[in-house]
């Protein structure tokens, strides 16, 4: 299976390309090593979160016509912490996410 995460898009857009780059790379970390079976389709879903005080991050919603990427997306993600340089609590962040085979 692939995951795909594409680049995140903050709502500051004077924010430096480094600390996304590095909140992109522990998203896909976070989510490789999927169980999702896909079977001839291609899962697709857009995330949003912010992070709290604590940096960890908090799932808002997930846009996605199938229930399991859902679950699969807000179970790897939620409260998990990230490392962040540029940190401004509520924040929030766009992450397109795709899962095929």
């Amino acid at each position: 299976m692939l995951l795909f995460v594409g680049s995140i898009f903050a709502n500051d857009v004077k924010s430096k390309d480094n600390p996304r780059k590095k909140l992109s790379t522990q998203i896909s970390e976070l989510l490789n090593d999927n169980s999702i079976i896909v079977q001839g389709e291609e899962l697709t879903a857009t995330v949003l979160f912010t992070v709290n005080e604590e940096k960890e991050i908090v799932v808002l919603s997930v846009k996605t016509d199938s229930g399991k990427l859902e679950q699969f997306v807000k179970g790897r993600l939620n409260y998990q912490k990230v490392t962040l340089e540029d940190y401004r609590e509520g924040r929030t962040y766009s992450l397109p996410v795709r899962v095929s085979e």
